[in-house]
């Protein structure tokens, strides 16, 4: 689902401790949950454990055939209890700038299970069912290795086929830098003054931020072509109040730095 912006400014959002972070294999990389100034007594984060976003070509009942993005993700719980996890996930591009929700796709789901666990032993998760499972809680990694719950968080990108397509309008295809917010690993929150007399306050939530950039042709289903772009950051940010307003309507976003010949 995509939310169309026509500015992106600068950001508002609160920034909290910068995570340990460490790349398991290939590809696949993990965030430690991380304290923060703006912490009460009583927060909690998960670990995130994600691949850099992939892409395929998959039917979309009316839709047709799409290119959908998609980041394979696992979370642990080092609480020591039970939890819940409620995910959101925003893709924000920002040349062109957009905002893009995470949506369940079950033909994108089943073509993405296929890829990532050919052994079916993962249960991967969309973000709806992701809700309806407690995250157990895992023993310290240097006693056991953990116990992952994983989900898969899918973007609708653009149509596998440019004819016809209007030059004019842009889509996820088009992005060269972009940022995925993730909400729901922890209970961290907020609540800030509003940004001008008479409105309410804001409440910002402790989320995850990481950056990306993307090459290559821009029809090209190649996830080589996207790149992590460290660190991860624990940042304080606000919830969009409408999930359909326009981005420079709702919470500013960071960007990460452009690259010369970018």
């Amino acid at each position: 689902m995509l939310v169309r912006s026509s500015v992106l400014l600068g950001s508002l959002c609160l920034l909290a401790a910068a995570p340990a972070f460490a790349q398991l294999t290939f590809n696949e990389r993990e965030v430690k949950s991380a304290p923060s100034k703006l912490d009460k007594a009583d927060v909690w984060s998960f670990d995130f454990r994600f691949k850099d976003p992939r892409l395929i070509k998959v039917h979309v009942p009316g839709r047709g055939t799409r290119i959908c993005w998609y980041m394979w993700y696992q979370v642990i719980n080092r609480t020591g209890v039970p939890k819940d996890f409620v995910p959101i996930f925003e893709l924000v591009t920002f040349d062109p700038p957009a905002v893009y929700l995470d949506e369940v796709l079950p033909t994108a789901e089943a073509a993405i299970r296929r890829a990532e666990d050919t052994a079916g032993v993962q249960d991967i998760k969309n973000s709806v069912l992701m809700q309806l499972t407690k995250i157990p809680p895992s023993k310290p990694a240097e006693e056991a290795y953990p116990r992952a719950v994983t989900g898969v968080a899918i973007w609708d990108g653009s149509a596998a086929d440019a004819k016809g397509r209007d030059p004019n309008t842009k889509d996820l295809s088009d992005a060269t830098r972009f940022s995925i917010f993730v909400r729901g690993l922890s209970n961290g929150y907020v609540v800030v003054d509003p940004p001008a007399p008479g409105l309410p306050p804001i409440t910002r939530y402790k989320t995850l931020q990481l950056n990306f950039e993307r090459q290559g042709e821009r029809f090209s289903v190649d996830a080589r072509d996207i790149k992590f772009k460290a660190p991860a950051e624990w940042i304080y940010r606000a919830a969009n109040r409408s999930r359909t307003l326009a981005v420079d309507k709702v919470d500013k976003v960071k960007a990460p730095e452009k690259k010369e010949g970018r």
